[in-house]
């Protein structure tokens, strides 16, 4: 047992925003728990961290989680970037000189440089938490133009600075099998580098449709006008970048028209407007969408309310390397999927519990084939679908295998 070694956890994402609530603060504190000594250091966006800082700062200390934070610089592009580089390495810097910190666990791109960096100049063990593929991530998801010279260099560096990375992990993980093979396949990955696929976990005691309160679901059905009888499709989570919102608006017109009591819940933090004005571009009436911000308890409530969900990811390079969190909350509420092929394990997830459908491209005569199978209303065990998610996205699997990561690299002194 290698408990009460020193931590730094480094995240480019704020603990104030949704995903540091869901997909890094759940694991630091069973990490915690287990006796490790964690440090974490964050780059917090203003209206979040007003709006959250005090309940955030309140779980972390419960949790003996010693939390430091920078704040997000979101201008000028690129220099702003270089700006919390050289406050992160600052900050990193303090931190390991009061406390000796034992490894870095860094997530990719602006905190694996940093994590890097401390291993090279101090010999601190490094995990490598590979949650993406990085700097593709950016030229598929539409953030880096590599025509424009600029961009084209910067996708160059940070492209060097991964297979370095990968050749100075002491231990990598990554969220598929898809992923898992092609860094294997790396010339810098070093034979007996440990390497483990650890899936984005999802909460199954907030997401669990025994727990839900009818009279909520009730409500809803009234506040958002879903009749006795009407069919919900539900989308999940935000909208575009490499989320096909045009895709999905064609599929749910072609659905809508098989489906005449068929209607769309958009479950979306932002561009709701957005939304409304995709759908009249491809003629769904107005009344077929129904818009609503949640927070994350009440998003399972809202999600129960579904007869399918759907999401269309871009199929990339890059998201080979993905595991979407909302695919873990939707199956552990038994809830069947329409999704698509090419994006991590999510396609074999959904085969192996028969957790829905998934197409391989998006023409017309594919949507119709599937259409067609949802007409024809095929009943899916949703006790099966909820047993995938326990098996595949369990917090305490995911802890678990991480505990494991970290003792073989301390360990090996």
């Amino acid at each position: 047992m290698t408990a009460n070694k020193n931590i730094l956890f480094i995240s480019y994402d704020g603990m104030t925003d949704p995903l540091g609530q869901s997909q890094i603060i759940p694991y630091l504190q069973g990490l915690s728990e287990y006796g490790y000594n964690i440090f974490l250091l964050s780059c917090e966006k203003k209206t979040a961290f007003e709006k959250n800082k005090e309940s955030v700062a309140k779980l972390l200390e419960e949790a003996n989680i010693n939390w430091t934070f920078i704040s997000y610089t979101k201008k000028p592009p690129v220099l702003s970037t270089l700006i919390d580089i050289r406050k992160l390495k600052s900050t990193a810097k303090k931190i390991h000189l009061l406390n000796h910190i034992d490894m870095v666990h860094t997530r990719p791109g602006i905190p694996s440089l940093v994590g890097l960096w401390m291993k090279k100049k101090w010999g601190i063990r490094f995990l490598n938490d590979i949650r993406e593929f990085y700097a593709d991530s950016r030229v598929d998801g539409g953030m880096w133009d590599t025509r424009k010279f600029l961009y084209k260099k910067i996708y160059s560096f940070f492209k060097r600075q991964e297979a370095e990375e990968i050749r100075e992990s002491d231990g990598i993980v990554c969220l598929t099998h898809a992923a898992e093979k092609i860094i294997l396949k790396l010339p810098e990955y070093k034979a007996g580098t440990p390497l483990t696929v650890i899936p984005c976990s999802v909460d199954l005691k907030l997401f669990n449709p025994e727990n839900i309160d009818k009279v909520l679901v009730e409500n809803y059905k009234a506040n958002l006008n879903i009749q006795p009888g009407d069919f919900i499709l539900s989308y999940l989570g935000s909208i575009g970048g490499w989320y096909l919102t045009a895709e999905m608006m064609q599929f749910c017109k072609m659905l809508s028209d098989e489906i005449p009591h068929a209607k769309i819940l958009f479950i979306s933090p932002h561009r709701h407007e957005q939304i409304i004005d995709t759908a009249l571009k491809y003629k769904l009436a107005a009344d077929k969408i129904i818009t609503v911000h949640a927070t994350r308890t009440e998003v399972p409530a809202l999600l129960s309310l579904s007869n399918y969900s759907l999401f269309f990811i871009k199929p990339c390079y890059s998201k080979l390397s993905s595991s979407p969190t909302k695919h873990g909350e939707i199956m552990a509420m038994g809830i069947p999927v329409i999704t698509n092929s090419g994006v991590g394990d999510v396609k074999q997830i959904v085969e192996k519990y028969k957790g829905g459908f998934v197409t391989d491209d998006f023409l017309t005569q594919s949507f119709a084939k599937l259409i067609n199978s949802i007409s024809h209303k095929i009943e899916f065990d949703h006790t099966l679908i909820r047993y995938g998610a326990l098996e595949v996205y369990s917090l305490q699997q995911a802890i678990t295998a991480y505990i494991n990561m970290y003792n073989q690299i301390l360990s090996e002194e």
